[in-house]
């Protein structure tokens, strides 16, 4: 492996910053071989319980779906819990795994109930094993929760901290606090595991959902015999989610510089660098492993490296945080920024998808061209939305172009007469309500 991607996150080495998450693809040795072997940099054991009552997983579906217009699965649901694996075995193949590939970071999720006892009598057996860091998994959603820990202590900000404490107390490994996004504001669940001691911070963990109803059974699915419970869910459509409690926590006061693992629908180079320059220190990947196989990450590790060297980029660290400071509350934006939507009529393909959009839920500011059959932006209507741009099915035919003097973006020439006429413009959004929507 190149070392541009050289990792290091809350003191843990790894190869690349491409991580599996704590999940079934981490659930046993014979998975994380195949993972190493595939070049993953690094893995979150599944989730380890304590000894005692075994964990009963349920035998039907487990995981629920949704596809996109082009067949994908885009949102992923499961009802699974933690490891049904006895922890003695578990154990084992943690320390075996890590003598195989030593290079290669290998954290233990966890999740124990909260009491002192269970951390202070596992936490040192799991040190023992090799292990490089521990992650305490506040985030579950679903089954754990109700018998008292998961997202039943990662939505009690005083019980994080209390739990993180006793981590703390009871391993030297770093510690990493996940966090479940079922919350209000994520950055006091990130304030306690900091106030606890928390060496970083990983998120999001599942978000509470029901994936659909099964219309025949009149039942929640994924189905188990004529029943669904609500589940974790997770997936390429988690990820916008997942982004902006990254930068909350990346730029808030009582948070900034705690180190954050990323997690949340990623699949591409393109997503992983989006979380890095949003001031994560590395990723962690579930959803798309399970879909598409380990070998994804050979993809994502070649894109990141081409992009890095286009980019003048010779560390990571060159463009962690970097879009962080360009995030800024809707207040401080630039009201005098101007942009207008432009269609290239060369490739255009007349089927008028942007006319509609426009005409009947925006500003009525794009008409069909009689002579062409093509569609045209009246730029003294256009707001420069965007939502033509989103509608459209050619790629690059619509796109939006600052305006600098109130000039057509084709010709040079003013398009308004005065600044007057667009001040009392009926389709100007200063004068429908700040938002521009209703």
């Amino acid at each position: 492996m190149s070392d541009l991607l050289q990792a290091e996150f809350a003191g843990i080495r790894s190869p690349n910053p491409f991580w599996l998450a704590s999940a079934p693809p981490t659930d046993k040795a014979y998975n994380v071989r195949r993972a190493f072997e595939a070049g993953w940099g690094g893995v979150v054991w599944k989730t380890l319980g304590e000894d005692g009552p075994p964990v009963v997983n349920v035998n039907g579906p487990r995981y629920g779906y949704w596809r996109g217009d082009n067949g994908r699965v885009m949102g992923f649901n499961n009802i699974e819990l933690i490891t049904d694996r006895p922890l003695d075995l578990n154990l084992r193949e943690i320390a075996e795994i890590k003598r195989e590939w030593p290079d290669r970071a290998v954290v233990v999720s966890v999740m124990f109930p909260m009491e002192e006892r269970p951390w202070r009598e596992l936490l040192p057996r799991i040190e023992d094993t090799g292990a490089d860091g521990i992650e305490l998994n506040l985030g579950c959603p679903h089954g754990m929760s109700e018998r008292g820990m998961g997202s039943a202590v990662g939505q009690a900000p005083e019980l994080t901290e209390r739990v993180t404490a006793w981590a703390k107390a009871f391993t030297r490994l770093p510690v990493i606090v996940k966090l479940t996004p079922n919350v209000t504001d994520i950055t006091l669940s990130a304030a306690a595991a900091r106030r606890g001691g928390a060496d970083a911070v990983s998120l999001i963990n599942t978000i509470n959902s029901i994936m659909g109803v099964d219309l025949d059974v009149m039942a929640p699915t994924p189905t188990v015999d004529g029943r669904g419970s609500h589940g974790g869910y997770c997936g390429t459509s988690v990820r916008p989610i997942a982004l902006h409690m990254v930068a909350e926590i990346a730029r808030h006061a009582e948070t900034a510089g705690l180190p954050i693992s990323g997690i949340g629908g990623i699949g591409q180079w393109r997503d992983a660098a989006e979380y890095l320059a949003l001031g994560a220190g590395n990723v962690q990947v579930c959803t798309a492993a399970m879909l598409y196989g380990f070998r994804i990450v050979k993809d994502m590790i070649d894109g990141l490296e081409a992009w890095m060297r286009d980019k003048g980029h010779t560390r990571l660290t060159d463009f962690v945080g970097a879009a962080t400071p360009q995030l800024s509350p809707w207040e401080r934006l630039n009201l005098n920024y101007v942009t207008k939507a432009r269609i290239d009529e060369a490739r255009c393909i007349g089927c008028g998808r942007c006319h509609i959009a426009c005409e009947d839920t925006s500003h009525q500011a794009i008409g069909r061209v009689e002579e062409t059959g093509r569609y045209r932006v009246r730029d003294a209507d256009c707001v420069g939305c965007n939502l033509c741009v989103a509608v459209c099915p050619v790629p690059d035919c619509i796109d939006m172009v600052q305006l600098t003097t109130g000039s057509d973006p084709r010709t040079g020439q003013p398009i308004l007469d005065t600044p007057a006429d667009w001040t009392t413009h009926p389709n100007n959004p200063q004068r429908r309500g700040a938002c521009g929507l209703g």
